[in-house]
């Protein structure tokens, strides 16, 4: 036997281990040599027991998965090659004729052993089991078959395996069990097995390998779409890329749609969004053909305009300029949609593409220039637009269809609104035009409510100051509510025909009279020019009476009293635009005549309208105008207080607002009368100015105003409507974040709702308050200290919850573990420049302390015992000293073993720590000695000793525990990508060279020293 053409196996897996190998020909010559052996099992037992050594290996080494690559591609290398359809049509008869030989006895054998080795004790056999196997599966050609009775046992295998305790083992047999989905069976165990791994493994690795592998069908959509929301960053990237990959845009409905964009373009990781850019709408833009209107019309954009939006946004970015020119939607000669293709998919696209060239700042204003109308042509064509928008009565708002139209005709008409900011109105003839427009859309009738208060926002803009903003309001207003009425009725044109017939026969007949009268003097008939005199004065009466009556008729329609209105509709159209203007003045902008008068005429009386929209419109007015106004705020104070208490959720919640951000500005010296607040003032300093329901110098009156206040916040974190409870906590948490409240109960009430059950569904309170808590806490150690001194109320609350109530179901470890972290010294922000000041964590060491003395027997000792060894103490000596004097008496008290252990512990290291300090003391005069890293890698047992006699604090071991098995766990489930690498110092080149050398793992040693020993 040739060395070139066979070699035996020792020697092929020998050379197998080197990766500069052509496993090609290792395959073949090892092949040549078994198609030559009449009996096989000696070759089958000899070459399994060389495959053994590499199975028992658990780390990824290059040899090992070298060895594991050669054995995949011999096995799999006794399968005949791929077949044509052709062959096998041809073969299909021949193929039911010798059913034995599907598979090949090598190959067999090979899964044979492999399923009789994965219930192994070892979890690197078990990891090389599914590994091979399911490079085996994945090596075979499409076409492959295996026996059904193999199939079925590779299955049952896979399926035990994917519950594996090691995460690599998982991700191998889901891998391998990728080939063995059936997704048109509705019960397919492979891909019930995934979706279970889906929901329910801990492992992020492993869902990503399942995400890789598993079919797309209506019943694992959704396990997909639910990974879009996944914790990790890197399944949820994949979530999106498989989704883009396999997953047409047809199969998905508007709301899945709506939803992956929303999502995935808001993601906190860029990588994510990165994805959903450059992947998934490239994606549906493809199978779209590349119509952008097509893509927004299957979004739905009447309900979802801001998403479609960034949408848009989202393709603009990645599309160059002139391809974006070309693409924009057909314009007439005046750069407008014709009124008659206007739709919401191309006004919403023409919208965001002027936003967006806009966006470009000077870059964009050339381009812009091309695309963009005249500010005054614009004007007339959206004032005619919105004239088209009919008024329903109730009769035709009960029909579906007229009220979609008109639904759709006022979407396209915001729209529109909103582009009134891309127009050029820096020319005065264009931004007149689009004032008065303006103006008169907000004086129709008409015009829809739902776009007042954007109609007055595009109209103030136009109006820098804030002066004329003010009055240009106060005259909409006064023309909605006192419109002008003509009493009149319209002029008849006969009767003024009759009547200019008449007069026009008075004065002939004057000037006839004349005439005559001039002819009787000059004959002297001064009797006849008596009568004639006297005639004339009737004519010319006659004649003055006949115009006064034409003038009667021809003048303008007598106008009546102006009547103010004060039905639902019109109110709620004035409060909306007076909210506006209040939205848009500076806070600087004092409280005038005409906000005071419109204050009394149209705000207050609102508040008691019977009707909920106006009334909540006039609160909402009211809470805004008091933030303008100290004294203002002072005095609707009480009443904003009442509808919080009494009205509908919604006002309710409105008022709730006002009150906090009357508080978040003015302080709770607010509530105080001025000469308290005149006395007070100078005593406090600008920082603890909103401390006033803690200060004792403040008026009675003040503080007990304060405490109903916090009364009533307190009762609504209780209350059983969510949205009111939400809104509670988040005015709460603003109020102590900003030093207006300093409260350890209010805090750990916020503590307690957190993790209550109940609110486990109100996503924005969960939100809200696990980010409040963080910055307080980092904020300053005034915060700690509140947070401290609410450590114990909280926990005594959580251990005296009764069996029915909702917190007894809440993990009091997990509480205690982020109240120590909240007051961790290490996390402040800015760290105390007094070094000596004694931290927080010591108060809370005492404190537990004392519960524990309280009584040794109570429950809660064994909880305060193994928190105080996670607690960052600081080096005060004093501190360490009581301390240590505390535990020595606990010790002495305390019967249970657990708590006895746990405090042992720390007396231990509060006495390690005074020699460790002496250490430190001494080494810093002593030079670095470079080869203390080698002499500790040379001996093991004296690096342990130095590490455990150098542990300053358990929460520095602790921290080292939690990091070791973070790198385990990283190690174990690096199936398919590589675990980050935690920064160290940087090692010489010589010193990684020999680093590498004795990592590397060479079989050939095992395999010679187990010849030797046969």
């Amino acid at each position: 036997m040739s060395a070139d053409s066979e070699i035996d196996i020792k020697e092929a897996f020998q050379r197998a281990q080197k990766g500069h190998n052509n496993k090609a020909k290792l395959v073949a010559s090892l092949n040549s040599r078994y198609n030559k052996l009449e009996d096989k099992t000696l070759f089958h037992e000899e070459f399994v027991h060389y495959l053994k050594y590499a199975m028992i290996v658990y780390k990824r080494e290059p040899a090992v998965e070298n060895v594991i690559e050669f054995v995949v591609r011999f096995a799999t290398s006794f399968q005949s090659p791929p077949k044509t359809e052709e062959e096998e049509e041809e073969k299909e008869e021949e193929e039911e004729e010798d059913d034995a030989e599907d598979d090949h006895p090598f190959l067999s054998f090979i899964f044979n052993f492999l399923l009789e080795s994965h219930k192994a004790n070892s979890h690197a056999v078990r990891f090389r089991v599914c590994q091979l196997i399911n490079k085996l599966l994945g090596s075979m050609a499409e076409n492959a078959q295996i026996d059904d009775d193999l199939f079925d046992r590779i299955h049952q295998a896979m399926l035990v395996r994917v519950t594996d305790k090691f995460p690599n083992v998982r991700i191998q047999a889901a891998l391998a069990m990728t080939r063995l989905q059936q997704p048109k069976e509705p019960d397919c165990p492979t891909i019930n097995a995934y979706m279970l791994i889906l929901d329910n493994d801990t492992n992020a690795e492993v869902r990503r390998a399942v995400l890789s592998c598993i079919a797309m069908s209506p019943r694992t959509l959704p396990k997909v779409l639910k990974r879009t929301r996944d914790i990790k960053e890197n399944v949820r990237k994949l979530a999106y890329q498989v989704l883009a990959d396999k997953v047409h845009i047809k199969a998905l409905t508007i709301a899945q749609r709506v939803g992956l964009l929303q999502q995935g373009l808001h993601d906190t990781s860029e990588a994510v969004r990165e994805v959903v850019c450059s992947r998934m709408l490239p994606s549906w833009m493809l199978r779209l053909d590349g119509n952008v209107i097509e893509l927004l019309h299957r979004l739905d954009v009447e309900n979802c305009a801001q998403t479609a939006l960034d949408t848009l946004k989202a393709i603009f970015k990645g599309t160059p300029t002139e391809e974006l020119l070309q693409n924009r939607v057909q314009l007439d000669n005046r750069k407008l949609i014709p009124v008659d293709s206007l739709s919401c998919e191309n006004v919403l696209y023409w919208r965001a593409l002027y936003e967006f060239i806009k966006a470009k700042g000077e870059d964009g204003d050339e381009i812009l220039e091309q695309v963009l109308p005249d500010a005054a042509i614009y004007a007339d064509y959206l004032y005619g637009y919105l004239k088209t928008v009919p008024l329903l009565s109730e009769e035709q708002r009960a029909d579906f269809n007229q009220l979609e139209l008109v639904m759709t005709k006022e979407f396209i008409s915001q729209q529109l609104i909103h582009l009134i900011g891309c127009l050029d109105t820096n020319e005065e003839g264009g931004r007149k035009r689009v004032f008065a427009v303006l103006q008169e859309m907000l004086a129709l009738p008409q015009t829809p409510s739902s776009l007042v208060s954007l109609l007055t926002e595009k109209l103030l803009t136009l109006v820098p100051d804030d002066h004329r903003r003010i009055q240009t309001v106060a005259e909409l207003i006064s023309d909605l509510r006192e419109p002008i009425n003509e009493a009149s009725q319209p002029v008849d044109e006969n009767m003024s025909r009759r009547q200019q017939v008449q007069l026009a026969e008075v004065k002939v007949s004057i000037l006839e009279a004349k005439q005559t009268l001039e002819d009787c003097i000059t004959t002297q008939d001064f009797s006849r020019a008596a009568e004639l005199k006297d005639a004339i004065t009737e004519l010319e009466n006659r004649r003055n009476q006949i115009i006064q009556e034409i003038a009667e008729s021809n003048q303008p329609a007598d106008k009546e009293p102006r009547t103010e209105k004060n039905d639902p509709e019109t109110l709620l159209r004035c409060l909306t635009m007076f909210a506006e203007l209040l939205k848009q003045m500076s806070l600087k902008t004092r409280i005038g005549p005409t906000i005071s008068a419109l204050m009394s005429s149209l705000v207050l009386p609102s508040i008691a309208n019977a009707h909920p929209a106006v009334r909540n419109m006039a609160v909402q007015c009211l809470g805004t105008c008091t933030l303008h106004s100290k004294e203002l705020a002072k005095t609707h104070m009480v009443l904003l207080l009442q509808i919080a208490q009494l009205d509908e959720v919604k006002i309710r919640i409105c008022a709730l607002r006002a009150i906090i951000d009357q508080l978040l500005l003015f302080g709770f010296q607010l509530l105080s009368d001025p000469a308290a607040t005149q006395t007070v003032l100078p005593s406090q300093s600008p920082d603890r100015q909103g401390d006033g329901p803690v200060a004792e110098k403040k008026g009675d009156v003040a503080e007990d105003t304060a405490q109903s206040i916090l009364v009533m916040l307190s009762e609504f974190l209780d209350s059983e409507v969510s949205d009111l409870r939400t809104e509670t906590a988040e005015g709460l948490a603003k109020l102590m974040y900003n030093g207006r409240i300093s409260s350890a109960k209010m805090f750990s009430r916020l503590v307690l709702l957190w993790y209550n059950p109940v609110t486990e569904d109100d996503i924005r309170l969960r939100h809200c308050l696990g980010v409040f808590f963080q910055l307080y806490a980092r904020e300053s150690r005034v915060h700690q200290e509140v947070v401290e001194e609410g450590f114990l109320p909280t926990v005594r609350t959580l251990m005296n919850a009764p069996a029915t109530s909702p917190l007894a179901e809440v993990d009091i470890n997990n509480v205690v573990e982020l109240l120590v972290e909240l007051t961790r010294p290490s996390a402040l922000i800015k760290a105390s420049a007094n070094t000596e000041e004694v931290c927080v964590h010591d108060y809370l060491a005492v404190r537990m302390c004392g519960e524990m003395l309280k009584d040794p027997t109570a429950p809660e000792v064994r909880l305060y015992a193994k928190t105080l060894s996670n607690l960052e103490l600081s080096r005060d000596e004093t501190v360490r000293k009581d301390l240590q004097v505390l535990l020595q008496q606990l010790v002495q008290v305390v019967k249970d073993r657990v708590c006895l252990c746990a405090l042992e512990k720390m007396i231990y290291q509060l006495v390690n720590s005074r020699e460790q300090a002496e250490l430190l003391s001494a080494s810093a005069l002593q030079p670095l000695d470079v080869n203390a890293d080698e002499l500790a890698a040379d001996d093991p047992s004296k690096s342990a000793k130095k590490a455990k006699k150098g542990q300053r604090k358990v929460c520095t071991a602790k921290g080292g525990r939690k990091s070791s098995r973070r790198a385990e766990s990283s190690e174990e489930s690096d199936g398919e990508n590589v675990p980050e690498s935690v920064p160290v110092v940087r090692p010489s080149r010589r010193a990684k060279t020999a680093a590498l050398e004795k990592t590397k793992l060479d079989l050939n040693p095992l395999i010679n020293q187990e010849a030797n020993l046969s």
